[in-house]
């Protein structure tokens, strides 16, 4: 498949605003909304995403709890891919399964994902905005594990370098692509 949208030149970078000390000090959040406001900004992050589970031959996309869901459905209709939502704990109906896992800050958490088959026997690209320590992502593959996918990508459209989850990722599933589209070391 040819690259999609070559055209749509847009910096994202320009497009997150830092937000200091939120949600607690110490923590330098990165603002989506700006990029999420400007259609061309938002065009151009969907066609990069598009393009990397293009590339990974995924057959189907996960989108990881919240952010992760407007990157991924865009992604999953733009490609025609069954989608599956990896949810905070209680927000799907049953038949779930569950994974706890720590975030970056504050307490550990549970994510769930449905048992219905959506992902089961395909090759799966997870998609979040954000990779910062890979806690997340880690929880997320065990998930698409459970509910038979296979995860043969993480893509994030923002990597936070310094807190190594590449690393994380890269040692729990050696077979995994790796992408970030924008990187802050």
């Amino acid at each position: 498949m040819q690259k999609l949208n070559e055209e749509r030149t847009v910096k994202l970078r320009d497009w997150i605003r830092e937000a200091p000390n939120f949600p607690q000090p110490g923590i330098n959040f990165k603002d989506l909304t700006p990029l999420l406001g400007y259609p061309p900004a938002f065009q151009a992050a969907v066609d990069w995403f598009s393009q990397q589970v293009t590339d990974a031959e995924a057959e189907a996309v996960a989108a990881v709890d919240a952010r992760g869901f407007l990157f991924a459905s865009a992604v999953a209709y733009e490609l025609t891919l069954p989608l599956t939502l990896l949810r905070k704990s209680g927000k799907l109906p049953p038949e779930v399964v569950s994974v706890q896992y720590d975030l970056e800050y504050g307490p550990p958490t549970i994510m769930e994902a449905r048992t219905d088959g959506v992902c089961n026997g395909r090759r799966v690209a997870i998609i979040d905005d954000l990779l910062a320590t890979g806690g997340t992502a880690a929880a997320a593959s065990k998930l698409v594990l459970e509910i038979g996918g296979h995860t043969v990508a993480q893509i994030f459209l923002i990597e936070l370098a310094y807190l190594s989850g590449r690393q994380r990722i890269a040692e729990e599933q050696p077979e995994c692509m790796i992408n970030s589209r924008i990187v802050y070391r």
